[in-house]
């Protein structure tokens, strides 16, 4: 049965592996395999896989004593990992535990399962979760070189966002001054701050704050990080044209913060606006609110343009890059 896999020349092949591995997206169930040149990577999530490797099916070999969740079930369960933790989607809760206890059971390095027993709800956007097995919903995330501590029933945190912030990140250079507004437990000014720029964060949610700080602690970037629990609005004018760069990850509503995004923008700022609309107009609803919100005082020009996701049927989660020029 084929898997997903990165195929990547052989010459290439470690430093593949390793920026997978960062990434928490190397499939440890199966051997990575070379063959006619090529090497094959196994990975857990193809959706996640940064767009310059090609992800293929290949029959990769079960790693040799490696019993998988589907070696007990006899069918392939649906879950997905962050750290040591496993989620699954289940609404049965006897296939809940029968999932549970199969993952448990086999070769994954795991320390916990937990089900999803509601939607993302609330100003806070956390969920209810089941904890099938462990006892604990905190955990600690690795994500392209850097870690963060959580707690999935206190905070907001979604793992498959990582190849996108990561797409974020790369774009950052020194000496910058970086704002995210919905910051969270920090997975955007963090790496910022690895890459040497002056970050600050701010929050509602006073655990997730607590957490940032912490993580800039646990990344050694406490010095460039300050995290501020808080509504952005109450306190955007103590940053005044002080960004070069915005990140305004919260969909559905953003557009409601663009007037406070155009007041932390500096000269030069560029704007990460994230935002959940139809198929049938992606990026129109976006740009049209920010150039409402940000002309005439700066020129707005849009220098990407991605769906980022899938989100519901005729839905995508998508970003606008956004330069404003004063």
């Amino acid at each position: 049965m084929g898997v997903p896999c990165v195929r990547v020349r052989r010459e290439d092949g470690e430093a593949t592996r390793k920026r997978l591995a960062e990434a928490d997206l190397v499939d440890d169930g199966y051997d990575i395999t070379v063959e006619e040149g090529w090497l094959y990577v196994p990975v857990t999530d193809p959706t996640h896989v940064p767009d310059e490797y090609a992800v293929v099916e290949f029959d990769a070999p079960v790693r040799e004593g490696q019993t998988m969740p589907a070696d007990i079930l006899g069918f392939e369960p649906s879950y997905e990992r962050i750290g040591a933790l496993v989620i699954i989607d289940e609404d049965d809760p006897q296939r809940a535990r029968e999932v549970a206890e199969a993952i448990v059971t086999s070769d994954l390095p795991v320390e916990g399962v937990l089900n999803r027993a509601s939607k993302i709800k609330g100003e806070q956007r956390v969920r209810d979760w089941v904890v099938l097995a462990g006892d604990t919903t905190e955990v600690v995330h690795r994500e392209y070189g850097c870690a963060f501590a959580l707690d999935l029933a206190e905070v907001y945190f979604s793992p498959r966002l990582a190849t996108e912030r990561h797409r974020v990140v790369e774009q950052v250079d020194a000496g910058e001054q970086a704002f995210d507004m919905f910051a969270g437990v920090g997975p955007f000014v963090v790496p910022f701050a690895k890459r040497g720029a002056t970050c600050v964060g701010t929050d509602i949610n006073e655990t997730a704050i607590e957490y940032l700080r912490a993580n800039a602690e646990r990344n050694g970037v406490a010095d460039r990080v300050t995290g501020i629990c808080g509504d952005v609005r109450e306190v955007a004018a103590d940053y005044e044209g002080w960004a070069d760069r915005i990140v305004m990850n919260l969909p559905h509503s953003a557009d409601e913060f663009l007037e406070t995004a155009v007041l932390l923008a500096g000269e030069d700022c560029v704007l990460h606006y994230y935002d959940i609309q139809s198929d049938d107009a992606l990026f129109g609803p976006g740009e049209r609110a920010i150039r409402a919100a940000a002309e005439p005082d700066y020129e707005v020009s849009v220098e990407a343009r991605r769906a980022v996701r899938s989100y519901a049927p005729g839905e995508q989660n998508v970003v606008l890059d956004v330069r404003l020029r004063r």
